[in-house]
């Protein structure tokens, strides 16, 4: 603890519990905010617990533990032992000595997430495949956990209800929601956004957003697996657990469409289908989407998300005042920036909450996936 006097020094649970709640309005925090935010008042350990030690859990984990200032994971959760295991081992080797879990905070099981809400950790990441998000979400605020969740927060519109009803509940709590939405912290994206509002074009009729790719990863049924297991571990070919690739991937790119607009759309309309990725282990999802969204402005977004044999774009160009434009790389690097770089380093903001927003931007491609499977068009 700091050697301050106790009038002018707060520990970090009283200095977040008993803080207003920003609602963030143009940029989405990096879940360590909250850590950085309580270093500024005190030196008391952060505890972080791990709820999905896949790929992205493991990611989250250890840029969480980039961060300056004393941040611990306590407790981990997955439904399988292996993904556990192997997530402990990659984390241990970044942060050795940042990783205080033992095996009595190490859980398995469908269940697991509830131990790790028991746990005394101050913060929760939220990394399972997007259909457990509601559930997690809402034990997590009901734990009085501050939460850091991968988007998309949902993968159909009663999820999408239940987080917001949650929401409700961790505004009251004044907990921390933060939500994986990293375009809005790399600096093309917000030097280019920024002279878009200044008007460097006019103002803006027709926008385009678009995501190729080129698949992932198929993970082989294996002898004596339930059709549970298999889903679960091939999560991203399956709706329910997935949302489709417009939700789960292209929400990144549509959220820059919005950020443009500053409003969510009105109405969509548009198509898709299985061309390429059609076969019995790629469950139910399409391969390709081609949305046109309408916003109030009159503003219209053409969205497409494909599976092709060449990979997407790898550079944005931002608006210079050059003759040609200047044309930075995109690399992974904004999940880091989202972690550490959000904020002044004085940190006089702690709890931000944009969950609101990440819902409506959620249930906007929810809502065009089922416009395409149902009707000509969605509002």
């Amino acid at each position: 603890m700091s050697n301050e006097p106790k009038s002018s020094t707060k520990s970090r649970r009283d200095f977040i519990k008993k803080s207003t709640i920003l609602v963030a309005g143009s940029t989405v925090a990096g879940n360590l905010q909250i850590a950085r935010a309580a270093h500024a008042y005190g030196d008391e350990v952060i505890k972080i617990g791990l709820v999905g030690c896949g790929g992205r859990g493991t990611g989250a984990a250890v840029q969480a533990m980039n961060t300056n200032g004393d941040v611990h994971l306590v407790a981990m959760a997955d439904v399988f032992e292996d993904r556990l295991q192997g997530a402990y081992r990659a984390i241990k080797s970044k942060h050795n000595e940042k990783v205080k879990v033992t095996p009595d905070t190490m859980f398995v099981g469908l269940d697991a997430y509830k131990k790790v809400m028991e746990s005394d950790c101050d913060l929760v990441i939220l990394a399972t495949p997007p259909g457990f998000r509601p559930l997690h979400f809402e034990a997590g605020v009901n734990a009085g956990k501050h939460v850091f969740m991968e988007k998309p927060v949902a993968t159909d519109a009663p999820g999408v209800r239940r987080v917001l009803d949650a929401n409700k509940i961790a505004k009251e709590k004044n907990l921390c929601v933060q939500v994986g939405l990293q375009r809005r912290h790399e600096e093309a994206y917000i030097e280019t956004m920024k002279r878009l509002h200044d008007g460097a074009i006019g103002d803006i009729v027709l926008s385009r957003a678009y995501w190729n790719g080129g698949g992932v990863w198929v993970r082989p049924r294996q002898a004596n697996q339930s059709e549970l297991e298999y889903q679960m571990r091939n999560w991203y070919y399956f709706n329910w657990l997935c949302g489709d690739h417009i939700n789960e991937q292209h929400i990144h790119n549509i959220d820059v469409i919005n950020w443009l607009a500053n409003d969510f759309p009105v109405s969509a309309q548009g198509q898709g289908g299985r061309e390429v990725r059609n076969g019995k282990d790629h469950g139910e999802i399409f391969d390709h989407h081609l949305i046109e969204f309408t916003y109030a402005s009159g503003m219209k977004c053409l969205a497409s998300v494909d599976i092709s044999k060449v990979a997407g774009t790898a550079f944005q160009s931002t608006l210079m005042e050059q003759p040609e434009p200047v044309i930075l790389p995109l690399a992974a690097f904004g999940m880091q920036t989202e972690k550490n770089s959000s904020m002044p380093a004085d940190w006089d903001v702690v709890a931000i909450n944009r969950n609101t927003t990440i819902c409506s931007l959620t249930y906007g491609k929810v809502n065009a996936r089922m416009k395409v499977i149902t009707a000509p068009r969605a509002r």
